[in-house]
């Protein structure tokens, strides 16, 4: 999470400005003692993990924050002519301590929390909040910058001079004194709501793990499944019993394979049910209050709903084409998951089941189905994929062969958790150019899903070379017992490390463009390409390594694999679809009266859309929707469809010209990973492959048209 944090001069503010400045000797001890007030000294500017202590933040805090107040107030009020270097590059350097601070707070408050990082969080929202206000809602710096004449400027320079620009504006830079007053008390109460649906969430998920006192409850579980279970039980204090904790999906891995449909649908219904049960870890009033929030919001920037606020700086730009890419994949899709489903219910009856297929019976029933047509069954696959081995086999391995980069393991940096490891990473001239984190294990202080981060961001002008973790929920085994991981955890390890690519490649002067500073619906492209890696013949024969008898995948099984590449592909597209569809649905509402209570909106949303598929529930459930309500995804679900679709147009092209090789990679790099957001986006795309994003390549890839 960014933080660009100015504050606004009014004189109400330079009162404050002043006070600050009469703190600042005080702060001058904080700033000697405190590791977050400090330049790293470790390699990159790692952070310190083996100094940093939860009362390091709130001074950390106070004090970044009075600095950068002093820096905006010269930016402001400089009386020379405004100019590149002392309103932009002043902009944009601003802010040092602040931006340490909470690079590494917001890291550990979304992978390693504790109640005293919780209740900081929740403090600290509405004042950051308030604090990026007072920059993009300030008058004399908007006016400054747009006083700069962007023909005197040209590469990186004029374009960050555009981005800031464009975000002022965005933010309501052009609204009354009145207006902007409105603008920050909304904003400041969706930072205190986002928050508190965060924590909400994290109690829910906890409290919605499912107990079961009789291991044949389980029956379906491998061994170390249950012996992980059973110490989940133990950890939470119930010895001898077996819990089964909650991922952030609806859907729960288990499923797939628990016989028992009792217990099938006890864990499916305490997940679909885990944030609206009345009591504290209900979400439900939170974000009906945030999406009215945001739609006053919008209205304010003279929009008739937030999504049309939303994505005018997105590649797709308006809801209407978003949705309109939706919708046009939507079709096909449901009716490959209702012929899905028809599969399902025909094994289910030739099996005398009695019942007609319900939500919790979906992925037990589609893997017999997999067995079925294509012979493939999880279990005989998951012994080849040990954890660390498709790490460092795998997905370095890919990276090595297309990219020419390489890795060594540093036991020498502190980390945050026992269970983080870390390297250090080498271009192809061997030079070294970044440090890397994993994080791999599920624990209940941490948030669901997958996802990269950077803690320091690569920077030429502020000689920076990036510093990334890639955060992961994985079963940890139990007793030392091999991680072994399912194809589609593999598939998420090569997702991640593609948004690692993106930052490790960063080539730009300026944080705000480095990287993946993109737009939401650019971001997941990279790391969807990076998939494709996990199949490549190569890369697959290197790391799909029986973990006992160390015999690689006999090429049989891989045959299998790729036959059923599209296998489910309905059930999977129509889950993220509906999702998307959830979300641009509370992010379209253009008049208050047209909210109704979280279930009902989300039924009507889901059949105005085609999307309300009995047996195939969203992916994430509204209470539970933390990509949109706390995660920044607000009106941009759909850019994983969107993202997916860029992803099958260059992937038809690099098959077409030879497939993953160095070449092919080394272009992509060239075009994509390297360049952030300091081009335009839809040029360097074209420029890639030469024309524009089809839909074509995503429904004939998906299995959705005849190849």
């Amino acid at each position: 999470m960014k933080i660009v944090s100015n504050l606004i001069l009014s004189s109400t503010m330079l009162v404050m400005v002043t006070s600050l400045q009469t703190s600042t000797a005080q702060n001058k001890s904080v700033q000697k003692t405190n590791p977050l007030l400090q330049k790293s000294s470790l390699q990159y500017q790692a952070p310190r993990f083996n100094v940093i202590k939860d009362k390091h933040f709130k001074p950390a805090f106070v004090y970044g924050l009075e600095v950068q107040a002093k820096e905006i107030l010269a930016i402001a009020t400089n009386p020379a002519q405004p100019t590149f270097q002392n309103t932009v590059l002043a902009l944009e350097t601003s802010g040092v301590d602040l931006k340490r601070a909470t690079s590494v707070f917001y890291n550990l408050t979304g992978a390693n929390t504790n109640p005293t990082l919780q209740a900081l969080q929740a403090e600290y929202a509405p004042i950051f909040s308030a604090h990026s206000d007072n920059i993009y809602l300030n008058s004399k710096l908007y006016q400054r910058i747009k006083a700069i004449d962007p023909n005197t400027l040209k590469g990186e320079d004029q374009r960050l001079t555009a981005y800031y620009l464009q975000e002022f504006e965005l933010a309501g830079a052009n609204l009354s004194d009145a207006d902007k007053e409105k603008m920050k008390k909304i904003n400041e109460e969706l930072a205190t709501l986002g928050t508190l649906f965060g924590n909400k969430l994290l109690l829910a998920r906890k409290e919605g793990a499912v107990l079961f006192d009789n291991p044949a409850d389980l029956d379906g579980l491998s061994p170390n499944e249950l012996a992980a279970a059973k110490a989940k039980a133990t950890e939470a204090g119930h010895d001898g019993h077996y819990l089964i904790g909650l991922l952030n999906t609806t859907q729960q891995p288990v499923l797939q394979n628990l016989t028992n449909r009792a217990s099938r649908e006890k864990i499916f219904k305490s997940s679909w049910n885990r944030s609206q049960n009345n009591n504290e870890a209900d979400t439900r009033d939170v974000l009906e209050k945030m999406a009215r929030l945001r739609l006053q919001k919008a209205n304010l920037m003279g929009k008739k709903n937030f999504a049309q606020w939303k994505l005018q700086d997105q590649m797709a730009q308006t809801p209407e084409r978003a949705m309109d890419l939706i919708a046009k994949i939507a079709t096909p899709a449901v009716a490959k998951a209702k012929a899905e489903a028809k599969e399902i219910q025909d094994l289910i009856d030739a099996q005398n089941g009695g019942f007609q297929l319900a939500p919790w019976d979906w992925n037990y029933y589609a893997e017999q189905v997999r067995k079925q047509k294509y012979d493939l069954d999880e279990n005989q696959v998951k012994p080849y994929f040990e954890l660390t081995t498709v790490l460092e086999k795998g997905v370095f391995f890919a990276a090595t062969k297309m990219y020419g980069i390489t890795f060594k393991e540093r036991k020498d940096l502190p980390v945050y958790h026992p269970d983080v490891i870390a390297y250090e990473i080498f271009d192809k001239d061997a030079k070294s150019i970044a440090i890397y984190y994993l994080d791999f294990y599920t624990r209940d202080n941490k948030n669901g899903g997958a996802w990269m981060n950077n803690f320091v961001e690569q920077s030429h002008y502020l000689k920076q070379k990036p510093v990334i973790v890639n955060v992961y929920n994985f079963q940890k085994p139990a007793n030392g017992t091999p991680a072994l991981i399912s194809f589609d955890n593999v598939i998420t390890m090569f997702h991640e490390f593609g948004h690692t690519l993106h930052g490790l490649f960063a080539n730009q002067n300026y944080t705000s463009l480095s990287g993946t500073a993109v737009p939401r619906d650019f971001v997941e492209f990279p790391s969807q390409i990076n998939e494709h890696a996990a199949l490549d013949p190569e890369v697959l024969k290197n790391y799909a390594i029986h973990y006992r008898t160390k015999a690689e995948i006999p090429q049989e099984l891989i045959q299998k694999i790729k036959k059923a590449e599209t296998f489910n592909k309905g059930y999977d597209v129509t889950e993220l679809l509906a999702a998307s569809a959830l979300d641009m649905s509370w992010h379209s509402v253009s008049k208050p009266e047209d909210f109704k209570p979280t279930l009902d909106f989300e039924t009507q949303a889901l059949q105005k859309y085609g999307l309300l598929v009995d047996q195939v529930p969203t992916r994430y459930h509204s209470p539970y929707f933390a990509h949109i309500w706390s995660g920044g995804y607000s009106s941009g679900y759909y850019a994983y469809t969107w993202s997916k679709t860029l992803d099958y147009n260059v992937y038809d092209w690099m098959q077409a010209n030879g497939g993953l090789t160095r070449e092919n990679s080394e272009r992509f790099r060239k075009y994509i990973l390297s360049v952030g957001n300091s081009v335009d986006l839809n040029h360097a795309f074209k420029e890639l492959i030469g024309h524009e994003m089809q839909i074509e390549p995503y429904l004939r890839n998906a299995g959705f048209l005849d190849k």
